[in-house]
C-alpha cells in the first residue's frame, strides 16, 4: 500500500508538472469532500483529511460533540472516547476525533478520483496562466496544429494558441505542421483555460525581431522612436544613436544588408525603411518619405485643426513620394504624427499665387516680389500648354513657394500670439469660482447645454472664453442662432458678475512714496473732501471690493447702474451723520480698449477747489 500510494503520487506529480504542497492540498481537498458524501455530513461540520506521504496512510478527523449518551456517530462522542484525545475535555464541549470509514480506501478512490482530476487541471490551467502571462510582448516559436477560415491554431509545447485572421499577414500562407515565430499579444483566463492569442501583423512584433537581430539596439547604444507598419506591405522605423560616432542606420541594416534582409524574409518579403529621426519635424517628415526626394516642407501646428504639413516634391518624385495605393505618405504620416499634403511644384506654386491674390496680408509681399512673380505665372502658362521648362523655372517656383508659405506662416503665429494675448486679458478678470460652474446652472435650454458640452465647454468660463474669442465657433453649432447667441451672452456674463460678487477680493493699498501730510486740526470737512480726493503723485490704490469686475470684449452698449453705500454728511456741521446713502456706479463699453469700464458720478459740492471751474 505504502509503495503503491508514493508511486502514484509522484506519477502525479510528474504528469502535471505542478509542486508537491498543491497536489497534496488538492488531495485532501477530495478526501474531505470523499468523506462527506460517504456519511452524508452536513457542511456546516468541521472536517480535516491527513495524508502521510511517509507511511502512505489516509486519515479523516471530524468535529464531533462531547456526549453521555451518543445517538448519532457521525456528530457525537462519548466522553470516555474524547478523553483519549484530549485529556481535558467536558461534556458539551467539540473536539476533532479520528472517524475514518473502515472501507474508506475503496470510497476514496471511487469519490475523489474525478475531484482531483479536476482540482489538479485548473491548477495546472493556474499554472499555464501565470507562465504566460509573464511572457505577454515576447516572440514565441510553435508549431501550426490547424488552419481555419477565421483563425490558425498554434501549439506551443503544452499550450494551445490562436493567431487571429486580423493578426496574421495578408501575403502569408499557412500550413499544418510548419514552425512559427509569432509576438504574444494577449492572454486572458477562460473556462477551458488561458486564452493565448498571437500576432504577426503588430509593430511589437517588428520591434522584437529588430531587437533578436541588431545587438546596438538590445544593448541601448540605438534607441527605436517610433514604428509604422501595414503589415505583410510595408513598414518604417524611424531611429537614433545613444552614442557618438555610431550610424544607426547602418547598424539596423548590417553589413551588405544581412541583419535587415533576415528580418524581411522572416515577415515574408515586407520591405523595411529604415530612417534615421531627427528632432527637427520638417527634417525628419523628410525623411519619413523616402526614398522620393522632397524639394520643402512647410509646417502648420494649429491648435485646433491639427498639426498639417505641406510637402514640395518634383513632378519626377511624385508618385513615388506618394507610393502605391497612398502608402508611403499613411507611413510616413504615422511615423511623424503630423498631416501630410504632398503636393507638386507647379501645383504648389498654383497654389501660392492664388494666395497672393486672395489673402489680405500677402499684397505687400507680392508687390515687393513683382520681378518673380511675373517669371513664375508665364512659366505655369507655359506648363498648362505642354511646354517643357528649364530647371530655372522649376527653381523660381520653389523660391516663391517658399516666400508665401513662410509669410503665411509668420501671419498665423502672430494670430496665435495675440489671440493667447487676448485670451489671457480675459481669464484676468474672470474669477476662479466662474471655472466650477457647469453650464446647466445658468438657466440655458438642455439642446444648447448638450451642444456646448460636446463642444468641449463644460463650465461658464470656458464658454464665455470661447464666445470672446470666437463667436463664430458658437454660432456654427447646431443649437445656436442669432437670438440664442445674445440670450448666452448676457446669460454668462451675469453669472460671471455673480460668481465676482460671491468671492470679493481684499483692497490692496501700495505706497510707493511718501504722501503729503495732513496739517493738524485741519477741519473735519477738509478730511472728507481729501478722502475723495484722487490720491496723491506717488500713491497708488487699488480697490476690488465692492466695485462691478470689468469684462472684456463683448458687453452691449448700455449703462448698468450698481448702487453702493457711502456715509452723508449733515450739511454746515461738518459732522457725519451715520447712515446709508445709495451711490451709483455706471459701467460703460470702452471700444477702444473693448473691456468695461466703471465711472462714478460725483455732485458739483463735493468737487475740490482746484476741481471747480472758472469763472
Amino acid at each position: 500500500m505504502k509503495s503503491e500510494f508514493i508511486l502514484a503520487f509522484n506519477e502525479v506529480l510528474e504528469h502535471y508538472g505542478l509542486p508537491r504542497e498543491v497536489v497534496l492540498s488538492v488531495l485532501e481537498t477530495a478526501l474531505v469532500n470523499a468523506y462527506r458524501r460517504a456519511v452524508n455530513a452536513s457542511n456546516a461540520q468541521q472536517v480535516e483529511a491527513k495524508v502521510d506521504l511517509a507511511k502512505g496512510t489516509i486519515q479523516i478527523f471530524a468535529e464531533k460533540e462531547i456526549v453521555e449518551d451518543v445517538q448519532d456517530e457521525r456528530t457525537e462522542v462519548t466522553l470516555t472516547n474524547a478523553q483519549l484525545v484530549d485529556p481535558n475535555a467536558e461534556l458539551g464541549g467539540l473536539i476533532l476525533v479520528e472517524s475514518t470509514p473502515k472501507d474508506f480506501g475503496r470510497i476514496a478512490t471511487q469519490t475523489a478520483k474525478q475531484i482531483v482530476h479536476q482540482r489538479l487541471r485548473d491548477a495546472e490551467r493556474d499554472k499555464q496562466f501565470d507562465e504566460w502571462s509573464a511572457r505577454k510582448g515576447e516572440i514565441v516559436h510553435g508549431t501550426i496544429q490547424a488552419v481555419g477560415a477565421q483563425a490558425v491554431t498554434v501549439t506551443l509545447g503544452r499550450a494551445e494558441a490562436v493567431l487571429p485572421k486580423r493578426e496574421q499577414l495578408p501575403t502569408e500562407r499557412y500550413r499544418p505542421r510548419d514552425r512559427i515565430r509569432a509576438y504574444l499579444l494577449d492572454v486572458s483566463r477562460t473556462p477551458r483555460g488561458p486564452q493565448i492569442t498571437l500576432s504577426r501583423a503588430d509593430r511589437s512584433m517588428l520591434r522584437r525581431l529588430l531587437e533578436s537581430e541588431v545587438p546596438e539596439i538590445y544593448q541601448g547604444m540605438v534607441e527605436i522612436k517610433g514604428i509604422a507598419r501595414e503589415p505583410g506591405i510595408r513598414s518604417k522605423v524611424a531611429v537614433t544613436s545613444l552614442q557618438a560616432n555610431l550610424d544607426p542606420v547602418g547598424a539596423c541594416v548590417g553589413m551588405r544588408g544581412g541583419r535587415i534582409q533576415a528580418i524581411v524574409r522572416e515577415l515574408h518579403d515586407e520591405k523595411i525603411d529604415v530612417i534615421e529621426w531627427n528632432p527637427d519635424p520638417a527634417a525628419f517628415i523628410a525623411k519619413a518619405l523616402s526614398p522620393a526626394r522632397v524639394a520643402g516642407v512647410y509646417l502648420d501646428d494649429d491648435p485646433q485643426r491639427g498639426k498639417t504639413a505641406l510637402v514640395v516634391v518634383s513632378e519626377d518624385q511624385l508618385s513615388l513620394a506618394i507610393g502605391r495605393e497612398g502608402v508611403n505618405a499613411r507611413l510616413g504620416a504615422k511615423l511623424t504624427g503630423w498631416r501630410i499634403d504632398i503636393k507638386s511644384i507647379p501645383e504648389a506654386t498654383s497654389d501660392a499665387l492664388a494666395k497672393l491674390t486672395s489673402e489680405p496680408g500677402l499684397a505687400e509681399l507680392a508687390e515687393q516680389h513683382a520681378e518673380l512673380v511675373k517669371p513664375v505665372s508665364e512659366a505655369l502658362a507655359k506648363k498648362a500648354e505642354g511646354r517643357p521648362l528649364p530647371p530655372e523655372d522649376y527653381q523660381a517656383m520653389e523660391q516663391l513657394v517658399s516666400l508665401v508659405e513662410s509669410a503665411l506662416s509668420q501671419q498665423r503665429e502672430s494670430r496665435r500670439k495675440a489671440q493667447a494675448r487676448r485670451l489671457a486679458e480675459i481669464r484676468k478678470n474672470i474669477p476662479q469660482p466662474a471655472y466650477e460652474i457647469p453650464l446647466s446652472e445658468v438657466g440655458l435650454d438642455e439642446p444648447l447645454v448638450t451642444a456646448l458640452t460636446a463642444a468641449g465647454l463644460t463650465n461658464i468660463a470656458q464658454a464665455f472664453e470661447q464666445l470672446t474669442l470666437d463667436p463664430d465657433s458658437i454660432l456654427a453649432l447646431p443649437e445656436v442662432g442669432a437670438r440664442s447667441l445674445e440670450d448666452l451672452r448676457s446669460r454668462l456674463q451675469a453669472a460671471i458678475l455673480s460668481a465676482k460678487v460671491v468671492e470679493p477680493e481684499p483692497v490692496a493699498v501700495e505706497v510707493a512714496a511718501e504722501a503729503p501730510a495732513v496739517a493738524a486740526g485741519a477741519p473735519e470737512a477738509e478730511l472728507v473732501a481729501g478722502a475723495e480726493a484722487a490720491p496723491a503723485e506717488g500713491v497708488a490704490v487699488s480697490t476690488e471690493a465692492g466695485e462691478a469686475p470689468a469684462l472684456p470684449g463683448t458687453l452691449p452698449a448700455g449703462e448698468a447702474v450698481v448702487e453702493e453705500e457711502a456715509e452723508e454728511e449733515e450739511g454746515g456741521t461738518g459732522k457725519k451723520k451715520k447712515g446709508k446713502k445709495k451711490k451709483q456706479v455706471t459701467l460703460v463699453l470702452d471700444p477702444d480698449l473693448g473691456v468695461t469700464v466703471a465711472h462714478r458720478t460725483r455732485k458739483a459740492s463735493r468737487l475740490r477747489e482746484w476741481d471747480a471751474p472758472e469763472e
